[in-house]
């Protein structure tokens, strides 16, 4: 197989130079230009598998290459050279398209970590999704789900911070796992923390690490959430709920690319994608001063926005029917046996708000997996709100009735061992009504 080959385009002969012999060290070919007309000649005459650009250039900026590459070379990485401290023009960059940023003076080591991403990138034709029971794909054939579907696929090409908005249970850690799982920092960690989990005067510490003795308790080294995730993606969870002093030394943190764990001397460089989310309105949160402004401009480079489940009633049935399935795996079953919902029970799903969302819908079913009599899933089994079904029980205390049988029967699964849903299904096949049973 050929060498690697990138396109560096810089108007100073030394930064050429400096970039052509590290990427060299690194067997990688370069060919270079020291303006946009010649980078454009250059990519007519080769195929480039990177682009490494300064941002100012004699005929024109570093924007304007991306700009020609993104629409005649659509799938090759570039990576902007900035000045050192210009995170408008990074941020700028990013949001046009760029793959990574990286600041003079050039930081080798940061340099070989951009250009190994990306040629992890550059070979792996086609992106495919990490599915796996734990993490499946997000589902849904709703315009609005094939959008968000697509839109990953775009956001795992790039290194470019990405914030996901959306109410809870939409799937925001989801879908911040499919960017990592599709991008060139699959083989890395992903590191999920949920900030508003932390106790404030510990955030520090267990985002950046601290030394030995460096507070009460203490008792030796630990590495930060940051070190952690190297080479791959923190998944920065309910951030609007992080303390305000941590803020800024969490900014610092993107910007630098390095930490200072607390109690240590040096700061420590790290190389981490940053993918952050939160339910609350960040913007409101500045505006109320209970959210840093300079920390929202660089988080949220790109927002991905999941919607409700409201807002797709038509993937709920086949949301329900994937987890029903999940459900029946679990349990050891064979799909033939699964329980599938009724027709009125379908229409009563599809009518509720799912204040919840998925998660909720999640919960939904597999309660009423534990309380159907029968082998369908039927409107009494939902439990929902009264107002939001047709054909519900008709009194809470036939609900009570059933729930407590349903206690009874989970109580007797574990008992033997099993799970409720297994315990149904042996109940089933024995012809054994279940309150007969209990």
């Amino acid at each position: 197989m050929s060498r690697p080959l990138a396109l560096v385009v810089d108007d100073e002969a030394d930064i050429l130079d400096l970039i052509r012999i590290t990427l060299g060290r690194m067997n990688v070919s370069a060919v270079t230009a020291l303006t946009v007309a010649e980078a454009k000649r250059q990519l007519e005459r080769h195929r480039p598998d990177l682009c490494l650009t300064d941002l100012s250039l004699p005929d024109g900026t570093g924007l304007d290459l991306l700009h020609h590459i993104n629409t005649h070379h659509p799938d090759l990485p570039v990576a902007m050279i900035t000045a050192h401290g210009n995170m408008e023009s990074a941020v700028a960059a990013m949001k046009a398209g760029a793959f990574d940023f990286v600041a003079k003076p050039v930081d080798l080591s940061a340099l070989r970590n951009l250009v190994e991403s990306a040629l992890r990138l550059r070979g792996r034709a086609t992106p495919t999704e990490e599915r796996t029971d734990s993490e499946p794909p997000l589902l849904g054939d709703s315009p609005a789900m094939q959008q968000i579907r697509a839109l990953i696929a775009k956001l795992a090409r790039t290194q470019a911070p990405v914030f996901i908005t959306g109410e809870s249970g939409t799937g925001k850690e989801l879908a911040a796992r499919l960017i990592h799982a599709q991008g060139p920092r699959r083989d890395g960690p992903f590191v999920p923390v949920n900030c508003g989990a932390i106790p404030h005067d510990l955030v520090e510490s267990e985002l950046f690490g601290h030394k030995k003795g460096s507070f009460t308790g203490a008792l030796a080294d630990k590495e930060g959430l940051f070190q952690a995730a190297t080479g791959g993606t923190l998944f920065l969870d309910e951030l609007a709920d992080l303390p305000l002093p941590a803020q800024v030394k969490l900014l610092r943190a993107i910007q630098e690319k390095c930490v200072r764990p607390v109690g240590a001397a040096r700061e420590v460089p790290v190389d981490v994608r940053i993918i952050s989310a939160s339910h609350r309105d960040l913007a409101q949160e500045v505006e109320k001063g209970r959210f840093r402004q300079d920390l929202f401009y660089r988080i949220n480079v790109i927002e991905l926005r999941l919607p409700a489940l409201r807002e797709r009633p038509e993937d709920i049935r086949p949301l329900a029917v994937h987890i029903l399935r999940k459900l029946a795996r679990a349990a050891g079953e064979p799909t033939a046996v699964e329980p599938w919902l009724s027709e009125e029970a379908g229409a009563a799903l599809m009518r509720y708000a799912f204040p919840g969302n998925v998660r909720e819908l999640e919960n939904i079913l597999e309660r009423a997996v534990a309380l159907c009599e029968g082998e369908r899933i039927e409107v009494g089994d939902l439990y929902l709100p009264v107002s939001e079904r047709a054909g519900a029980l008709e009194s809470s205390g036939a609900a009570r009735v059933a729930l407590d049988q349903a206690h009874l029967s989970q109580a007797t699964a574990r008992a033997l061992g099993m799970t409720p849903l297994a315990f149904r299904y042996r109940l089933a096949r024995l012809g054994i009504d279940r309150g007969e049973a209990v």
